[in-house]
């Protein structure tokens, strides 16, 4: 696993975590099963807070990226269907909530665009 964490980018360290260990957990760069490093030693090696890697590790885990199996330690979880069916539940309330507020289609698009691009800063 290889994290680089830079201070000057403007993203928040733990969300630069996240997002590097999602995207190599969905590229498959870290296979299901593979045992992430403690949160201590991953900060050690990072030079960073162990707070910094345990809010990135437990937002992780509620996204179903990792599993965390008790001292056994923190995996890699078998997550990408279930991180896509609950992007799709998700989708789901948010169409159903839109509909009941009266929005037209292309105004819930274009909050959900509105949305999407401030997650991802584009």
């Amino acid at each position: 696993m290889t994290l680089k964490i830079h201070i000057d980018d403007g993203a928040a360290p733990y969300e630069q975590v996240r997002a590097q260990i999602s995207e190599q957990a969905r590229s498959g760069a870290l296979p299901v099963g593979y045992k992430l490093p403690t949160v201590r030693g991953l900060a050690e090696e990072l030079g960073l807070a162990a707070n910094t890697v345990a809010k990135a590790y437990r937002v992780l885990e509620s996204d179903g990226v990792i599993e965390t199996r008790g001292r056994n330690g923190t995996f890699v979880a078998a997550a990408g269907s279930a991180a896509e069916r609950e992007a799709a539940s998700a989708a789901q309330a948010y169409a159903e909530r839109v509909h009941r507020l009266g929005l037209s289609e292309s105004a819930a698009l274009d909050a959900v665009r509105d949305a999407l691009r401030a997650a991802y800063g584009s």
